[in-house]
């Protein structure tokens, strides 16, 4: 008798247990599916609502152009190296040579080519000279003739450096020669490599706002270039620490970046100093606005009269008349430009 009670008791106790085992396995099951769902739930979430993981870079800063090392100098006779040493002197430090007081002439302002074309040329989208050597001679709508590098090269010290033109044949002017075709070494034929010059910045709607300008200059500009845009001159009394952006010893109106849109793009990837175009410190109308105020104000006048023979071919922000289109000289110089790019696009020829 007892034996039986046992052996009942033991089946009872093996299906208790079994029973058990079960009801635990549902449970942990319960539970991993519960957590299963939840991550699927939250995964799904991400997925939908956060940002891609891998985020395209903007083609326009990458694979950019460089100049040719110094190393590669050693490949050059001895006389050919320093006359393209001396030709980047000049670029970076004109004055000393060209300015003023100048060592050799006093043909120019007292400003450094440097100035407008920074790192002496080679600065990406600094203004540099990346694609001269392989595009001139060539025909520029300015002019309205095919221009050589002497023509290019003298138009800047007659405009931006508001000076004489240099003798073609001096030595000043062949070692620039040579130092604007060793930044272009490699550059193919009629090839303009990825941020040569001056980057074109996105259009504004409304026109360019001289008086914000004004504002932002004196936050992020004046320090350096002074309240009155006169620059800092340095010890020496030849050259500027800081250039002057106005007045009698600025870039003149007959000057690449006297028109708002190139000084625009110029500081907008250059400007405060110490900025870089991978790491911008303006906003783009910031950038306008500072265009349109240091244009605003006054400088050197030029002689254009000889400048753009075909009116039709003036760029839409070029700021004196006459125009083939029916603008005025201050929407021209200030926009909104939009309309002006509209009406040139309808009647192109």
């Amino acid at each position: 008798m007892n034996g039986k009670i046992n052996e009942k008791k033991i089946k009872r106790l093996f299906f208790f247990l079994k029973a058990l085992v079960i009801l635990l396995f549902l449970a942990v099951l319960s539970l991993a599916g519960n957590i299963f769902l939840q991550n699927f739930a939250v995964h799904s979430t991400k997925s939908n609502n956060a940002p891609k993981a891998f985020v395209k870079i903007d083609s326009n800063f990458t694979s950019l152009w460089t100049a040719p090392s110094d190393w590669r100098l050693m490949r050059l006779s001895p006389k050919e190296q320093q006359q393209i040493k001396y030709g980047r002197e000049l670029i970076a430090h004109t004055s000393q040579y060209l300015g003023p007081k100048g060592s050799v002439a006093a043909t120019s302002n007292g400003m450094n080519c440097q100035n407008c074309h920074l790192n002496a040329g080679t600065q990406p989208w600094g203004n540099n000279y990346f694609a001269v050597e392989a595009n001139y001679p060539k025909f520029r709508a300015r002019s309205g003739t095919v221009e050589n590098q002497v023509k290019r090269i003298n138009d800047c010290f007659e405009r931006s450096l508001n000076g004489k033109a240099l003798d073609s044949a001096s030595k000043e002017m062949q070692a620039m020669l040579a130092y604007i075709k060793w930044v272009g070494t490699d550059v193919p034929k009629k090839k303009t490599p990825k941020g040569t010059g001056i980057f074109k910045i996105k259009g504004l709607a409304r026109a360019t706002d001289p008086e914000k300008g004004h504002l932002i200059y004196a936050q992020k500009c004046q320090s350096c270039h002074q309240a009155n845009g006169e620059g800092v001159i340095a010890n020496d009394g030849k050259s500027y620490l800081y250039p002057p952006l106005w007045g009698k010893n600025s870039y003149n109106t007959g000057a690449g970046l006297y028109r708002i849109s190139n000084f625009a793009g110029y500081v907008k990837l250059n400007m405060p100093l110490g900025v870089t175009y991978e790491r911008p410190q303006l906003t783009d109308e910031e950038a306008w606005d500072i265009a349109a105020f240091v244009n605003s104000m006054p400088r050197p006048a030029k002689d254009l009269s000889n400048d753009w023979p075909d009116i039709a071919a003036k760029p839409f922000d070029h700021p004196f008349g006459p125009y083939a289109d029916p603008f005025s000289e201050k929407q021209h110089k200030y926009g909104p430009y939009k309309p002006i790019k509209e009406w040139k696009e309808a009647h192109r020829k």
